[in-house]
């Protein structure tokens, strides 16, 4: 049995009362205070989430660019230094290697942020597909990565440094010293449907500015909030698992990913053949929600039928939501064998439970600062 990794943060946990799983080969915090505590902290005000399993891969030379537009779906004739892209590698018949988000540094240099659960699967799919004139360096041990995340994230972080948060954009980024880090990058980017700020910083300024965060947040109601909290916010907000709504076997327009799969795009890519021929043949699956209109919870892997009985699909994942107050989940389910209609079934166990379409994504805020 391989020995569970840590972050640099680890030794705090116990000071915050972390409760603690193995998660993707890593020792993480499930929750800290509770769930459903930390879940509406980051709805309400603000939460902060140690994110430093997630892996981080330089990517630069003079083909780089050439290079990513031949492994990614995304264009990134859109991208330009100090922007952010969300994008995915898909592999020949269209499915998902991973999805990723991409920051432009400089001109010819690249920061791709991998999935924790797959990033030896990712560096290796790079490797194999790079060019001559192109360098791939994992830097998943140097960065860690906290995410603040909530409406009160800005004002929060704004009292650690003299730089102005507010400047920076949805999907933009600056680099250089903030919060006492050297060359750390600071993002408006998160995985929980709410405002809020990812930062790269060295592994060992993290326990430090954690801290930091901790103490200047208190009074506003922020909490350290563990995985499970990260996963029911970023299912609200009907932002994909990987390993659930898209895998090798799922492709990003089934998953209702389209915006980031560029099919017009004048350099070839891929998976597009396949993502093309999808599309014009029609998609034979989509990503939908449902809600459960019976006691249960839709679980992942619980099978979806019509209101005629037919198996049209399956749960991809499903949770009580905090915010709704509802038994809500995401289906993958086959168009083909759908009828129009707005009532469906859930296999609950031994149980067959009415449910209703219930549009995505679930929760969205009223504002984006």
């Amino acid at each position: 049995m391989s020995v569970l990794k840590r972050t640099s943060l680890y030794p705090l946990y116990k000071e915050y009362g972390a409760k603690k799983v193995a998660f993707s080969g890593w020792e993480m915090p499930v929750y800290f205070s509770g769930i459903k505590k930390e879940h509406h902290a980051v709805r309400q005000q603000a939460g902060l989430f140690d994110v430093s399993h997630m892996g981080e891969a330089i990517v630069k030379g003079s083909e780089s660019y050439t290079f990513l537009q031949y492994v990614i779906t995304n264009d990134l004739e859109r991208l330009e230094p100090g922007k952010v892209m969300y994008t995915f590698l898909c592999n020949e018949n269209g499915g998902v290697v991973d999805d990723l988000l991409i920051y432009q540094l400089d001109e010819n240099c690249y920061m791709l942020v991998l999935n924790a659960v797959n990033i030896k699967k990712d560096l290796n799919w790079l490797i194999k597909h790079s060019y001559k004139n192109v360098e791939i360096k994992d830097m998943s041990d140097y960065y860690s990565l906290l995410a603040i995340q909530g409406p009160k994230a800005e004002k929060i972080l704004q009292c650690l440094t003299d730089e102005d948060l507010s400047k920076i954009q949805l999907f933009r980024f600056q680099k250089g010293s903030f919060f006492n880090c050297v060359n750390c990058i600071v993002s408006r980017t998160g995985y929980t449907g709410e405002d809020g700020f990812e930062i790269y910083c060295k592994a060992g300024e993290a326990p430090s500015l954690w801290q930091s965060i901790i103490t200047e947040g208190e009074n506003e109601g922020l909490l350290p909030c563990g995985l499970a909290a990260r996963d029911t916010l970023r299912f609200e907000a009907g932002l994909p698992l990987y390993g659930h709504e898209i895998s090798e076997t799922i492709s990003p327009l089934e998953a209702g990913f389209k915006f980031a799969v560029k099919l017009q795009k004048h350099q070839n890519f891929i998976g597009k053949d396949a993502l093309l021929q999808e599309k014009q043949a029609g998609i034979g699956r989509q990503l939908m929600g449902l809600e459960l209109m019976e006691k249960g919870v839709p679980r992942s892997g619980y099978n979806v039928l019509d209101e005629s009985g037919y198996l049209i699909g399956k749960i991809t994942s499903g949770t009580h939501s905090p915010t709704l107050g509802l038994n809500v989940g995401m289906a993958l389910v086959d168009k083909s064998n759908m009828k129009e209609t707005t009532t469906f079934y859930v296999q609950v166990r031994k149980k067959t439970l009415e449910a209703k379409d219930k549009p995505l994504p679930f929760y969205k805020r009223r504002t984006i600062s």
